[in-house]
């Protein structure tokens, strides 16, 4: 039984494959040049959920252009199709592909379908029941992003408790559990986001040299310019002592460089110096693979930061 937008884009595809002979079918997200796939039924092609292809290499992204058509039983006849790179690297002789969209209209990402051979010139009397099946997984996801975004918020509420007494922000515990309530949402959705890895320079030197206060003077300082600066839908906590995190919701690389620089120049007018690091989310990776990533670069830059102190002081 179709539930939500999951099971619906797995009984459509089954469905689909079922009726007609194309091989692959799949549910996929865009988001910049990834092309993301969410859900998938094959045998021939061996493509998984999580694989990210180049989204400009696709006969997809030339099909939602209007550059070519949305059922091709002999791909290879339609140049714009033949030329893709996508083309070059698989063997394709039929394709069948049509947009999925969010409320607003813009590009979510596609219901389609390719197979090795060249299949019936029938298959474009199905265009209308494809097309049929891609606006149901719309509607499906314009009420469940409504919902996902009703339910965040009520997470964000129930984590209320896990707060960190200093700062506000959300302790170890919060952080955890919302966590990895996110990275249910970006598994179903193929949502992007980015994790930022914050641990301050010289916490121990204050508390040493100026007393307790002062580094907590420091820690209240370092949570309120966090919280200035990251967006209403991300969230930020205090792991540890001296390290914090942020989860940016619904970010792209480009987007998380331009808050790392928010953030870093919003450090400096406070007068916290901090070693930072950013990675975004891989779909074949999840949430915690990037908060690695993240820690690993952040550890980088402090050790950077150590070695040019040393040197100096030599």
């Amino acid at each position: 039984m179709v539930h939500d937008f999951a099971s619906a884009t797995n009984a459509i595809i089954h469905f689909l494959r079922n009726r007609f002979a194309l091989d692959l079918w799949m549910i996929t997200r865009t988001e910049g040049n990834d092309w993301i796939v969410l859900a998938v039924e094959e045998s021939y092609y061996d493509v998984k959920a999580g694989t990210v292809f180049n989204w400009s290499d696709s006969f997809c992204s030339r099909m939602v252009e209007g550059m070519g058509p949305r059922i091709a039983p002999r791909s290879d006849l339609i140049d714009i199709y033949r030329t893709a790179p996508i083309a070059s690297a698989v063997k394709i002789g039929a394709y069948v592909g049509v947009p999925i969209t969010r409320e607003d209209g813009s590009l979510f990402g596609t219901l389609c379908a390719i197979d090795p051979h060249p299949q019936s010139e029938d298959i474009r009397e199905e265009q209308e029941l494809i097309e049929m099946m891609a606006d149901m997984l719309s509607s499906i996801l314009h009420k469940e992003l409504a919902v996902a975004d009703a339910t965040r918020r009520a997470e964000r509420a129930e984590a209320e408790a896990a707060r960190d007494v200093l700062t506000s922000l959300y302790n170890r515990r919060g952080w955890d559990e919302l966590l990895k309530r996110e990275e249910d949402r970006c598994r179903r959705y193929g949502n992007p986001t980015c994790v930022i890895s914050i641990d301050l320079d010289g916490l121990k030197i204050v508390n040493d040299s100026q007393g307790h206060a002062a580094g907590d003077q420091l820690i209240v300082r370092t949570g309120k310019t966090i919280n200035d600066v990251i967006r209403l839908n991300d969230i930020a906590a205090r792991i540890g002592g001296d390290e914090f995190s942020i989860l940016c919701v619904e970010c792209s690389h480009d987007d998380a460089e331009v808050l790392v620089d928010r953030l870093r120049r919003s450090f400096e007018n406070a007068g916290v110096s901090a070693s930072i690091g950013f990675a975004n989310r891989h779909p074949e990776k999840g949430l915690l693979a990037a908060c690695e990533e993240a820690d690993a670069r952040m550890y980088a830059e402090k050790r950077l930061k150590q070695r040019a102190l040393t040197s100096d002081s030599h």
